[in-house]
């Protein structure tokens, strides 16, 4: 089974800067664009180390006689801060391409890993919370790699050569300064250890408030249904006030931090630059190489305070990473085959389940099937119909393997589900859900997401059979009609149409018919029941149904009860057993007369 990697309370925190290195499959396509970074950064940072010899020669300079030496020493100053400046342009050109097409990279990697997880994943992490991984959490690692981590190596340099140099220019100044660093150091363990903890803290409440703001408005209408605005609103409130407060602890922490480590570094620069001054007044140095001390000493102390505040982002992006890499390497409950064989060609269309067994993995203790063997021959329509909850859904989910029985098997002309590449055999089957799904775009966009390449006469062609084409020629700009998020703007009815004209163009040897006409009015329900009759001829039809009046027909009613099969025949057949399905047909059929 899927284990959820994005859940808060399972989440466990980022222990160390290392969970980086997750991001290496993703550098590694661009290794040119990060060598030129680094040799960018290197030179950079040899340049600024570089500047304060070129100080110390101009000042020293000033009490030299030779006029030319002295326009040397200021010519070469400016040459270095040109290189210093082309080099930094250089370096942030590099970074950043390189920080954007590493992310976007990560976001398609991400995106594919979860559109292809069953639904079982799905039953435990929400929707939200996924895309709350995919944006706040790419984009920390955006900030890192396109800023931080090299501002971070950068100062690495510094502060490592700044000490070099620091001893070259004056072991006595340079040993005191040392004598600091312990001080600096642990505030920044301590301190960091409390920061990447709040850091992770904060990412976890804003993924939840994510996930529960995108619940709230896919159900908008739901809660304005139900007036429960205000209690909908105070929920994510709770969820945003927490946020604010983990964050507002991950502020103070790091302005506490900030505050310590750069006031113990200047502190440590005023005490040396005091015996400096003394150093000089005596000759023991010249003011050169004091202002040179002194530069390097900056530029020591600022490393050190920039890495001080580079840390927490680091730990922040190495925790945005360990929930990414949890995403990609997740394993999935259904899996394709290493060597899926073939689906058979030509497809004749037999379904067949043998001793079927199944329970939902969000409910081990409730089984939806139990030992359910049923054979579809090649052409045939079947009805599936029961009470609710009796298990019908559950065999056109196990259909199409969205999920596998944890008994039995499935076959497909004779060919084990399991055995084949789910995307092949999928391929053979078209579907009409319960609750159609209707994608943001246009009518005929819609429709032709059952075969995107379909003309625009197959289209029109499918809706006309779908009892689709009318209402959608009177829409505002007919098939090129925007639907809305949804399809806000159809009925029930005509969303119910769209996805039938959907699965009509997409023209497979296998229809599942979940509820496909539940909400149809009675003319539309005879128009499409008529479209599905055309379309079943020569299919194997599998149909799902509550209202008895659209499966009179099929050629077989398999009737469902508690997860078994418990009668099957024609109509008038199982009307003279008088068992389950003639109880529900005088319940919907007196209903009817009355």
């Amino acid at each position: 089974m899927a284990r959820s990697p994005v859940t808060t309370e399972e989440r466990p925190a980022s222990r160390r800067v290392g969970a980086l290195a997750g991001l290496a499959p993703f550098l590694r396509p661009y290794r040119l664009l990060a060598l030129g970074a680094g040799l960018a950064l290197i030179l950079t940072a040899t340049l600024s180390l570089i500047l304060p010899l070129a100080v110390r020669r101009v000042v020293d300079g000033f009490q030299s006689a030779d006029v030319a030496l002295l326009d040397q020493y200021f010519g070469a100053f400016l040459g270095i801060a040109a290189l210093l400046a082309l080099g930094t342009g250089l370096r942030y050109w590099l970074v950043t391409r390189l920080g954007e097409h590493v992310v976007a990279d990560i976001r398609r990697a991400v995106f594919d890993k979860v559109m292809g997880f069953s639904p079982s994943f799905y039953e435990r992490v929400m929707s939200g919370e996924i895309l709350s991984r995919i944006t706040t959490d790419t984009t920390l690692i955006l900030s890192v790699i396109g800023s931080s981590v090299s501002v971070a190596l950068r100062n690495v340099l510094m502060l490592l050569g700044g000490l070099v140099l620091l001893l070259a220019t004056s072991a006595k100044l340079a040993g005191l300064v040392l004598l600091i660093v312990p001080a600096v150091v642990v505030p920044i363990v301590v301190l960091g250890r409390r920061l990447r903890s709040l850091s992770r803290e904060n990412q976890d409440w804003i993924a939840a408030s994510s996930g529960q703001a995108s619940e709230a408005l896919s159900a908008v209408q739901t809660v304005q249904a139900y007036t429960n605005e205000a209690q909908t609103q105070r929920s994510f409130a709770t969820l945003t006030e927490r946020s604010l407060r983990s964050a507002n602890a991950r502020i103070a922490t790091r302005a506490v931090m900030t505050v310590i480590v750069i006031f113990l570094v200047f502190a440590g620069i005023v005490g040396v630059l005091w015996v400096g001054a003394r150093d000089v007044r005596t000759g023991a140095m010249s003011v050169g190489e004091l202002i040179q001390f002194v530069i390097y000493a900056v530029m020591v102390a600022g490393a050190v305070g920039a890495l001080s505040e580079i840390w927490g982002e680091l730990m922040r992006a190495a925790g945005a990473t360990e929930r990414l890499v949890e995403i990609l390497s997740a394993e999935d409950a259904v899996q394709d085959p290493a060597e899926p064989k073939a689906l058979p060609q030509p497809l004749r269309g037999e379904i067949r389940l043998e001793d079927v067994g199944f329970h939902y993995p969000s409910r081990p203790d409730s089984s939806a099937l139990k030992g359910v063997s049923l054979t579809v021959a090649p052409g045939e329509t079947v009805a599936l119909v029961g009470p609710s909850g009796a298990g019908k859904t559950t065999v056109l989910q196990l259909l199409l393997r969205h999920y596998d029985p944890q008994a039995g098997r499935i076959t497909l002309d004779g060919v084990n589900l399991r055995d084949m590449a789910r995307q092949d055999f999928r391929k053979a089957l078209a579907l009409v859900p319960q609750d159609p799904v209707i994608f943001a775009a246009t009518a005929r966009e819609n429709i032709r997401f059952g075969r995107p390449e379909a003309s625009d006469a197959d289209v029109e062609s499918a809706a006309f059979a779908a009892a689709a084409h009318d209402f959608i020629a009177a829409l505002p700009d007919g098939y090129d009609t925007y639907l809305g998020e949804r399809g806000v703007m159809l009925s029930g009815g005509q969303r119910q149409r769209i996805a039938i004209a959907r699965a009509i163009l997409r023209d497979a040897p296998i229809l599942l018919l979940d509820e496909a006409t539940s909400a149809l009015d009675a003319e539309s329900e005879r128009a499409v029941q008529l479209a599905v009759e055309t379309m079943a001829k020569g299919r194997t039809t599998l149909i799902v149904a509550h209202r008895l009046a659209t499966v009179k027909r099929a050629d077989r009613i398999v009737v469902f009860d508690g997860g078994k099969i418990v009668a099957q025949g024609t109509h008038d057949e199982l009307v003279a057993q008088d068992g389950l399905y003639a109880r529900l047909a005088r319940l919907q059929f007196t209903d009817g007369a009355n």
